[in-house]
């Protein structure tokens, strides 16, 4: 039963990381219409902005893992955040009206360079770098089980981001505007939307998203990788088509439906659990042949 639980547990950190990365997807394609495949090398941008804000406060003398972890969270924001907005301004809304092949393309080769640029400029960026622990690693003891506070904490933070995310989208002006662009470009240009300004703070958005996955994904493993986003991004991605692209609610339940599929696939299958990515993707290519438009993207009326 333990062993279950322990199984549980893992699918759900797995399925907040997946969630956060897809909902970020969703995001960029419900204001342009474009799939931003550079996304999940922002990822890789947070978790190592933090990793060097911890590096630098610790040479400085800082020791408490409280401050730490604020610095290493707000680092992480800050720097996506801007690299969204600069992403969003100088590389995908030159593009907009290119053809989507264009916009794909371009989007691919920004995350090769920034992948590139964590891989030679980060001080031993090719190797994989430890990030610190900063989060208690004691829990309780429910049965054999032991749930640990590390696990919860970072659980609990990465569903108050998503249900934050979900406020400001749906009960804000910004959030209105947003939406209002995700409708229809020109009639919020009419109604007098910046609609530049809100591209820019959704891509911001969406980024900063993204680097609480890759914190989230560097505390519970404490490692990081210059090359975590690929695979992160390519499953985020995996998980926002899943749901239903352009509907953010989708974009959560497909995160956490690829992590029950890996879970599944590492448990039940009678074969190594390296396989576990080959099942889910197979079973999201089943899914995806049944229902073209996502799981629940038909039965929505309004995208983001």
């Amino acid at each position: 039963m333990s062993v279950i639980a322990q199984y549980v547990m893992n699918g759900a950190m797995l399925g907040m990381m997946y969630a956060l990365v897809a909902v970020g997807f969703t995001l960029f394609f419900g204001v342009l219409d474009i799939i931003q495949f550079s996304h999940g090398d922002v990822v890789a941008a947070g978790a190592f902005s933090g990793l060097a804000a911890w590096t630098l406060l610790t040479a400085a003398g800082m020791t408490s893992p409280g401050l730490l972890l604020i610095a290493v969270i707000a680092t992480a924001a800050i720097v996506t955040a801007l690299l969204g907005a600069v992403v969003a301004r100088f590389i995908v809304l030159p593009v907009k009206t290119a053809p989507q092949l264009n916009v794909l393309l371009v989007t691919l080769m920004g995350g090769t360079v920034l992948r590139e640029c964590i891989r030679l400029f980060y001080p031993g960026g090719s190797q994989p770098k430890l990030f610190p622990a900063l989060l208690p690693t004691s829990g309780w003891n429910i049965g054999a089980f032991h749930l640990r506070f590390d696990n919860v904490i970072l659980l609990v933070a990465g569903g108050l981001l998503i249900a934050g995310t979900h406020l400001l989208i749906g009960r804000t002006r910004l959030g209105l505007a947003i939406r209002a662009v995700a409708q229809d470009e020109e009639t919020a240009r009419t109604m007098g939307i910046d609609f530049r300004r809100v591209v820019l703070v959704t891509f911001a958005l969406g980024s900063v998203l993204a680097a609480f996955a890759g914190v989230m994904d560097g505390l519970y493993y404490n490692e990081v990788f210059f090359g975590m986003g690929l695979l992160l991004g390519v499953i985020g991605f995996a998980a926002a088509i899943l749901g239903g692209l352009g509907n953010m609610y989708g974009a959560i339940v497909g995160g956490f439906l690829f992590a029950a599929l890996q879970t599944v696939g590492a448990v039940a299958l009678p074969f190594a659990s390296a396989y576990k990515d080959v099942f889910a993707f197979g079973v999201v290519i089943l899914l995806m042949a049944i229902r073209p438009t996502g799981l629940i993207g038909e039965s929505a009326s309004e995208r983001v």
